[in-house]
């Protein structure tokens, strides 16, 4: 539709138009390519664009010469041509034309003016737009769960029917006030993700679904591991830790232990090409909060993990909000054992 528009506006007004246009869009996109670091794609993108504004410049300046440049004379001194006996043709009815109506210059101008305006308030109303697209109302939208949709289900969750997916756990961990129950309401994700994984160690037979959301300070996690294994046996089990910040609890009436742990940290050498990895060493600590599938604590539970890379952790009480928000939202139902 804007194009047709633009088609019917006369020369002398389109093409200044159009060739304004394309030099505003082309600083701008190289703008964002060249100082933001958008990367090569906004780069050619501009390119293309102050290309095509250069080429309308040049048809323009042509068709200024031909309107300048003077009719050519006739020979001085040529010998007179006599004129041919004109013989009268046969006279036919008059017919009566219809006047034809010259184009009103200030209508067009008019038209002109009102299209530049639209277009120069849609790019304004777009540079107001927070940079995710959403509207200004202070509560920023996460980012979409990544999930493979060709990825088979392993058989573990067959044999374990109540068990919720990968899916069902970033949808309920990757909540709009994510960022403010970490402390950093300002941030909003840039990465989440849900995978159908199996516990290791168990010949794929205990079905343990993942979520993670990053943003740019923390990164969360929230897994869901369907074994025999009750919170009270896995505090048992870190007993002989000297871990001065584990803490026993309850969350949502149900047992719950708070561990801190550091992950691991593999190196990729992808400069050799041959994606050599170097030794694993200790990465960030994080901290996890367990909490047992039900009151009762008859096997499996939910592991909420938070971690940074530069080693700093929220305080205890946001892991507790966290679970209290987002333990609730996952897909009900009583979990099978596996």
């Amino acid at each position: 539709m804007l194009g047709h528009l633009v088609r019917l506006l006369p020369f002398w007004v389109r093409e200044p138009l159009l060739i304004l246009v394309g030099t505003v869009f082309g600083v701008r996109i190289l703008y964002m390519a060249l100082v933001d670091g958008e990367g090569w794609v906004p780069a050619v993108i501009g390119a293309v664009f102050l290309l095509g504004t250069a080429l309308r410049v040049r048809v323009v300046v042509r068709a200024l010469r031909a309107r300048r440049r003077p009719a050519p004379p006739t020979e001085a001194g040529a010998a007179p041509v006599a004129p041919e006996p004109v013989v009268p043709a046969p006279v036919a009815p008059a017919m009566r034309r219809p006047v034809e109506k010259k184009p009103n210059a200030f209508a067009q101008a008019s038209l002109a003016i009102g299209l530049f305006a639209v277009i120069g308030g849609a790019l304004w109303i777009e540079g107001k737009l927070p940079e995710d697209g959403t509207a200004a109302t202070g509560v920023s939208r996460p980012a979409a769960c990544r999930l493979d949709e060709d990825e088979k289900l392993p058989s573990a969750y067959r044999a374990t029917p109540d068990a919720v997916t990968g899916e069902d756990l970033c949808l309920a961990l990757n909540r709009p006030e994510l960022p403010e129950l970490l402390g950093t309401p300002a941030e909003r994700s840039v990465y989440a993700s849900g995978t159908n994984s199996t516990a290791p160690l168990t010949d794929r037979k205990v079905a343990q679904p993942e979520a993670r959301v990053e943003f740019d300070t923390y990164t969360v996690e929230l897994s869901a591991t369907y074994n025999k294994l009750t919170v009270e046996q896995y505090r048992a089990m870190t007993a002989y830790r000297d871990d001065a910040d584990l803490r026993k609890l309850t969350v949502l009436g149900r047992p719950a232990l708070l561990t801190s742990d550091h992950m691991m940290q593999i190196q990729f050498d992808l400069g050799s090409g041959e994606g050599a990895s170097g030794p694993v060493e200790q990465g960030p600590l994080a901290r996890t909060l367990t909490v047992a599938f039900d009151e009762r604590d008859r096997g499996g539970s939910y592991d909420l993990t938070v971690w940074s890379e530069s080693g700093a952790l929220p305080d205890d009480g946001a892991l507790l909000d966290i679970a209290e928000a987002v333990l609730p939202a996952i897909r009900q139902g009583t979990p099978g054992q596996g």
